[in-house]
């Protein structure tokens, strides 16, 4: 389980952009394109380094009229997945 003040950023070499021509959103490492969700994007838009994961959840949380809870176990759900790859830090 990820500690509520991991501070959660985008590794090295990993970018969060907009793909205009397809009108996506998708994290560039090298050598790999991730196709990345609405929701995905907000998350990661927040996911810098500076705040922490509660700082995040509660942000998120309170943006959307969400259930803290529910909200907390999305954003760990996603960045354990993407720290896996290699394309999210904790």
């Amino acid at each position: 389980m990820i500690a509520d003040d991991a501070r959660p950023r985008l590794p090295r070499g990993v970018r969060l952009r907009e793909d205009k021509v397809r009108e996506r959103w998708v994290l560039l490492a090298p050598e790999r394109v991730v196709k990345v969700n609405p929701i995905a994007v907000e998350i990661l838009k927040l996911c810098d380094g500076s705040r922490t994961l509660g700082e995040i959840v509660t942000g998120l949380a309170e943006r959307f009229k969400a259930d803290p809870a529910r909200v907390g176990t999305d954003v760990r759900a996603l960045l354990a997945s993407l720290a896996e790859k290699r394309m999210a830090e904790l």
